[in-house]
């Protein structure tokens, strides 16, 4: 499948041409969000390359697609023959080389930018010409990542919401060195794979967390004041907003670490204390409580159902 961001009528044959086409797409990270972004660019049509440091890493997130494509099936939103089509086109590998013929590469890699500095500086030399990467970063400044690249014009933010399957809107990022034909190549390919696009400027954490996680922050201020317990902040949200999860439980649902890490983002990045973590959330952090991924975070998951830890 193509995917080819559409020439206006005024544009000449010479300059639709360069358009970047989308045939095979890479991801760097097998983790949730890695594993939710293969399953629908698959189920899109592409041939996808995931990758990711450990083997095990790649067997977990196959098996995670089967079990959503499965859901999907039994939804009958997709056929049998689909999920079975789009688990055949992803290849795995642990090599940075299987990314040498792909037309877009997306890092999908741990919320911190050191990581993904390291990432990019090991993918772009087994890198075509050609090919567009991005970062599935829901904080960090495209700009600055960009330039840590060689090929900053083709370099952009797609940020993913979670689960990726379910959710319909992709953030949009331009850097400030980003050409136009990158920008719309993944216009086009996010209406390829049923998302809506907002289109967002290089500001720390762009709009949905910008907005998003400095609530879970206050929520989380809210339980380390004694404000309220855990299940009545949740209840409250839940039935007073009409929250379809409480902060706390969104919190846990998020990770824990990637919630402090977005708001160090806005901390350090604008300079205003209202983005302060709060030092609870530090606390469950540097204690390993990182929310369902680690089993335990302001709930603990070995119990059904999860019983509150504060």
């Amino acid at each position: 499948m193509n995917v080819q961001a559409p020439a206006a009528a005024s544009d000449s044959a010479a300059a639709s041409a360069e358009m970047p086409v989308i045939r095979t797409v890479g991801v760097i990270g097998a983790g949730q969000m890695g594993n939710g972004i293969a399953h629908v660019c698959a189920l899109a049509g592409f041939p996808v390359v995931l990758l990711d440091v450990k083997q095990e890493a790649l067997d977990r997130a196959m098996a995670v697609m089967g079990r959503n494509l499965d859901r999907q099936v039994n939804r009958t939103l997709i056929s049998e023959l689909d999920k079975l089509e789009a688990l055949a086109r992803i290849t795995t590998s642990t090599d940075y080389a299987a990314f040498g013929d792909c037309d877009f590469v997306i890092e999908a890699a741990t919320e911190k930018e050191d990581v993904k500095r390291a990432v990019f500086k090991t993918l772009v030399p087994h890198l075509k010409p050609s090919a567009m990467v991005a970062s599935n970063t829901s904080s960090i400044s495209i700009t600055r990542l960009g330039a840590s690249t060689d090929r900053p014009e083709k370099f952009i933010g797609m940020h993913f919401m979670n689960p990726v399957p379910v959710m319909k809107l992709v953030e949009v990022i331009r850097g400030i060195a980003t050409d136009e034909p990158t920008f719309q190549a993944i216009q086009a390919l996010s209406r390829t794979l049923g998302k809506t696009t907002a289109v967002s400027e290089d500001f720390p954490a762009f709009i949905v967390n910008r907005i998003l996680v400095p609530m879970i922050n206050e929520a989380v201020y809210a339980l380390y004041e004694g404000v309220g317990s855990v299940v009545a902040i949740d209840t409250a949200m839940k039935l007073g907003a009409n929250h379809p999860m409480g902060p706390l439980e969104l919190a846990d649902f998020i990770g824990l670490d990637t919630c402090l890490s977005i708001m160090q983002v806005l901390y350090e990045g604008l300079s205003d204390s209202k983005y302060r973590p709060c030092p609870l959330l530090v606390k469950y952090v540097e204690a390993g409580w990182l929310g369902r991924k680690s089993g335990r975070g302001f709930y603990d998951y070995s119990q059904t159902p999860p019983r509150p830890t504060r």
